[in-house]
């Protein structure tokens, strides 16, 4: 995640999660309830129900990373307005701008439909 090149998924536990968890019982949910791999090098996004913290788990390929972020004034977006259980992928763009505090309003496709000839 920081300083990255290489495409990284980014992917939203659609409920809230006790950010007491540290790598262990992170790595324990990543792998349970997202039903993915934590070695893949893709960014796990977790958010307390209060929506006033949030933390990143990321494989570096050395080991595990956990970002983590409170926020003075203010709450996060709501991310699990829908069911929850299946995470809900997000864009690395979307993942900042979800840390800078920007709400979500909806998705609109930027790029044009693939031509397939």
């Amino acid at each position: 995640m920081i300083g990255s090149t290489r495409a990284v998924r980014v992917f939203a536990r659609a409920c809230p999660t006790d950010l007491r968890k540290g790598f262990d019982g992170l790595w324990g949910l990543i792998e349970h309830e997202l039903g993915h791999d934590p070695l893949s090098g893709d960014c796990f996004l977790f958010v307390n129900r209060r929506r006033t913290s949030a933390k990143v788990a990321h494989w570096d390929g050395t080991g595990v990373c956990i970002y983590s972020k409170r926020l003075a004034k203010g709450r996060f977006a709501c991310l699990w307005d829908g069911e929850p259980g299946a995470p809900l992928p997000l864009t690395r763009a979307e993942l900042s701008l979800f840390l800078e505090g920007a709400r979500f309003d909806g998705r609109a496709p930027k790029s044009p439909p693939e031509i397939r000839f």
